[in-house]
């Protein structure tokens, strides 16, 4: 378990997560079990990052992040701004997301311009990350970072945020078919027919039973969802019951009028 030693600094983003420095000499972006957005966030991210990665997507390494009292009230910039105030983070577990290398050599970007875009070598796991997306009913666009490691010629697309999966603190699934879509359709491109969405699809479809999602689970520390096993296990049953019906979801989101996949005719 990473132990976090230092805090580097405040994200963006509604969980205001921070990027911190782990005795391991990791950096991983930290969310807070009392962060704005609610403490089951974290389960959802833990959950999703590990499922999604089972499915060969790329995903930051996922871990439950220790953080010290100490560290915390060393650091002034360790807090949640609240509407009316601040409070300070909870020590604890905490959910880390692996950052893709130190700050200081690691070029990571969440937009980047057609031209670029066009270069980004796994430009078609985009295509699986809607799989995964409709699957757990990601209610959140589909978040992704671009990051290049020095020397390298092209920027990389890695999949991030798996918080508003299984409707965030809900734990439904309130279907639609633009939900998890990535606002830019260009990534969608190599998009023909359903045959585009393989191999993640079968995946879903025939690896991620019941005995993959309970060992995950049994990964998830019980505070963050306040030790309400019933809860957990009711998402996760109704989770894979969904599996055969990714695919009509997919054709929902293709017939819808924002047509986000131009060329399947």
């Amino acid at each position: 378990m990473p132990l976090a030693v230092e805090q580097i600094r405040r994200m963006r983003g509604g969980a205001q997560s921070q990027l911190m420095r782990c005795a391991d000499d990791g950096y991983y972006v930290v969310k807070f079990r009392n962060n704005p957005q609610g403490a089951r966030i974290l389960v959802n991210d833990l959950l999703g990052t590990r499922l999604a990665a089972r499915m060969g997507l790329p995903t930051p390494e996922a871990a439950v992040v220790e953080v010290r009292q100490e560290v915390i009230e060393q650091t002034d910039d360790l807090v949640i701004e609240l509407g009316r105030g601040r409070t300070r983070c909870h020590a604890g577990l905490q959910f880390g997301s692996r950052y893709p290398g130190p700050p200081a050599e690691t070029a990571v970007f969440d937009f980047l311009p057609d031209e670029q875009l066009r270069e980004v070598p796994n430009l078609a796991d985009f295509c699986g990350a809607f799989v995964f997306d409709k699957w757990t009913c990601n209610t959140n666009g589909r978040q992704a970072i671009f990051f290049r490691s020095a020397g390298e010629p092209f920027y990389r697309a890695q999949m991030i945020d798996q918080g508003f999966c299984f409707n965030a603190c809900e734990w439904n699934f309130p279907d639609g078919p633009l939900r998890g879509i990535y606002a830019r359709h260009r990534v969608y491109e190599s998009i023909r027919c359903m045959e585009s969405f393989e191999p993640w699809l079968t995946r879903v479809e025939t690896r991620l039973d019941g005995a993959v999602l309970g060992e995950i689970a049994g990964e998830i520390p019980p505070e963050w969802y306040g030790s309400d096993t019933d809860a957990l296990e009711q998402m996760i049953e109704q989770l894979l019951r969904r599996r055969p019906r990714v695919r009509d979801l997919i054709v929902q989101a293709w017939k819808s009028s924002a047509q986000p996949f131009p060329n399947w005719k």
